[in-house]
């Protein structure tokens, strides 16, 4: 199931606004050219801020996202017409051959069964051209970044262009590892209040190396975020 906070367009409108710092995109930026990839699979697009920035640089990209709500705010964006967007998940694709597959962010770890995990893999292969390749990224479990997810240090207020100020914070609901939830709760100026409960799994490194390897990855390396050293997993595999 999807999110509220992403399939609710109410919220997802608040998507962007409550997160405008995309920095983290910068490394995948340099991996889309480090590899010398034309074409691009974003899954798990969101509102689409990865796939206009490629897009912006001449790239073609496909986007592909299972929340429909997240998915208009991407379509109603300036240059949207220069992506291909398509509104599912990785396991209903047309045919491909992407240069380069990504998962930013949460969207690996979002993919909490392993059913879903194995099927994602292997369908997200199937887009990949020979030699193509999946960047994805997760974090340490070692770490445990759930101690930081309350709400003294995630509350914020944010002004929201037509919508006013949102009183936005995050909370921890449960700790099952390797699943861990937690609640985002969103105050708008008139009262009103809104949950959405997100679930991620966290996986260890050798688990992720060994279910690329049996859905026929390659894995070349496995790199540090540079925008949070220490704290997340970075994969390199590619399809042989």
């Amino acid at each position: 199931m999807t999110d509220e906070c992403f399939a609710d367009p109410r919220l997802a409108a608040l998507y962007d606004p409550l997160d405008p710092d995309r920095g983290d995109l910068d490394a995948y930026l340099a991996m889309v050219r480090e590899f010398g990839a034309r074409r691009v699979l974003d899954i798990g697009c969101g509102t689409g801020v990865f796939a206009l920035l490629l897009a912006g640089h001449g790239i073609g990209v496909t986007g592909v996202e299972p929340a429909l709500a997240s998915l208009d705010v991407a379509r109603s964006k300036p240059g949207a017409g220069r992506v291909r967007w398509i509104h599912g998940d990785a396991t209903a694709l047309p045919p491909l051959r992407a240069d380069l597959a990504t998962m930013t962010a949460n969207v690996a770890q979002a993919i909490t069964g392993p059913r879903d995990w194995r099927r994602t893999l292997h369908h997200t292969r199937e887009a990949l051209a020979p030699g193509g390749r999946l960047v994805l990224e997760t974090r340490v479990p070692a770490r445990r970044a759930w101690e930081e997810w309350t709400r003294e240090k995630t509350w914020s207020v944010t002004e929201v262009a037509g919508t006013g100020p949102v009183e936005s914070w995050v909370e921890l609901v449960g700790v099952e590892l390797p699943l861990v939830t937690f609640r985002g709760t969103y105050v708008f100026a008139d009262g009103r209040v809104m949950t959405s409960d997100s679930t991620l799994r966290f996986r260890e490194r050798e688990e992720v190396e060994e279910e690329l390897a049996a859905q026929g990855y390659v894995v070349e390396e496995v790199r540090d975020a540079p925008d949070r050293p220490g704290r997340e997993f970075v994969f390199v595999a590619r399809r042989p």
